[in-house]
């Protein structure tokens, strides 16, 4: 049975209410399937109202795994020495981009380690070049760096940029990641958007030390600051990082998070991520009917893409063009011939332009 009260904030949710923290603390912390599986429903009447039965692909290519950063969660962490590095020459990111438009998606996603040889004017190079040979709309997500970095690069054609969050606790994150603080990632987040990036963000589930309270706080973030794009996910503990004994986080919690983010944010582009898959092999499927609406295929060479393992089981079958399709094709989902821009809302987004 659904209890009136869990049904009562349910619907004002479903209504686009503001909810307030123990509304909110309400509709994630229940156990019952009943009442689960209602919120999964309603975040599904909203993705089809608002974003529709398209889905965004956006083809991954993983650019390089060298970074300076220590995060205790991510396999890339420069103390990994039992990780072997690379980093792809503008030739190959260049021909990887062209293997995407070849598949007929409109987005390419340039993702990387925080690493510095990709400095201002070697990244500028290889956006052009996508830009001129491609027309890909092209998104970034190479971690926190300069302002005068993310002016130059959206300068030179770069639309988008993703920087999650990962949690809206600063001393979580402080602890998560050493000699960084929350407040540096918003500021960055903030200036990303003053330049006039598709900005998204993100969080994960189920960290060590993260309490209900804080991924409700994460929620109201995300409703505050009203990303584009919102990547939720579940930790993943990796064997070469301090929380290599930590438990993974729960993808029904997962799931609840996801849902909500779609009721709150109503059209920003939610991912079924591929970290979802990991855990289950119809992760993506049920991140799929809980609001998400993108997917992103990899599209980085073979040689590399067991060398970018920011968790272990990233390169799992699954996750390329072909299964994500297939998928697509079960749920009866469309894939969007767009480059998939948020609609803002009151009409003025780019939605609907091809890239």
């Amino acid at each position: 049975m659904i209890r009136a009260e869990y049904l009562q904030t349910l619907e004002a949710c479903e209504r686009g209410e503001d909810l307030s923290a123990e509304d909110l603390a309400l509709l994630l912390t229940t156990t019952e399937e009943e009442e689960i599986e209602a919120l999964f429903q309603a975040a599904d009447r909203v993705r089809r109202r608002y974003v529709g039965d398209e889905v965004h692909l956006r083809g991954i290519v993983e650019i390089s795994n060298i970074c300076v950063q220590n995060c205790l969660y991510c396999g890339l962490r420069k103390d990994n020495r039992g990780l072997r590095r690379y980093r792809m020459t503008e030739g190959e990111i260049v021909t990887s981009a062209q293997e995407v438009k070849t598949r007929g998606l409109r987005t390419v996603v340039l993702q990387s380690g925080e690493d510095p040889w990709f400095t201002r004017e070697r990244l500028s190079s290889v956006i052009r070049r996508i830009r001129d040979e491609t027309a890909l709309t092209i998104t970034l997500s190479v971690g926190e760096r300069s302002e005068s970095e993310y002016r130059v690069w959206r300068e030179s054609g770069a639309d988008r940029y993703l920087l999650k969050h990962e949690t809206s606790s600063a001393a979580l994150f402080s602890t998560l990641r050493p000699g960084r603080t929350l407040r540096e990632r918003l500021k960055a987040l903030m200036t990303l958007r003053e330049l006039g990036y598709e900005v998204g963000s993100g969080n994960m589930v189920g960290l060590p030390g993260q309490g209900e309270e804080d991924l409700v706080r994460d929620l109201l973030l995300f409703r505050k600051w009203d990303f584009d794009m919102i990547g939720v996910g579940p930790f993943i503990p990796h064997p070469q990082t301090p929380l290599a004994r930590a438990a993974a986080g729960s993808l029904p919690l997962t799931l609840k998070v996801l849902a909500l983010t779609r009721l709150m944010t109503r059209n920003s582009n939610l991912p079924a991520t591929t970290a979802s898959g990991v855990l289950d092999p119809e992760g993506r499927r049920k991140a799929l009917l809980a609001g998400a609406n993108v997917v992103m295929p990899d599209f980085t060479p073979k040689e590399y893409r067991d060398r970018y393992e920011i968790y272990p089981g990233r390169t799992k079958p699954g996750g390329g063009l072909d299964s994500v399709l297939d998928l697509l094709h079960s749920l009866g989902r469309k894939v969007s011939q767009t480059s998939g821009y948020r609609s803002r809302r009151g009409g003025s987004g780019r939605s609907g332009q091809a890239g």
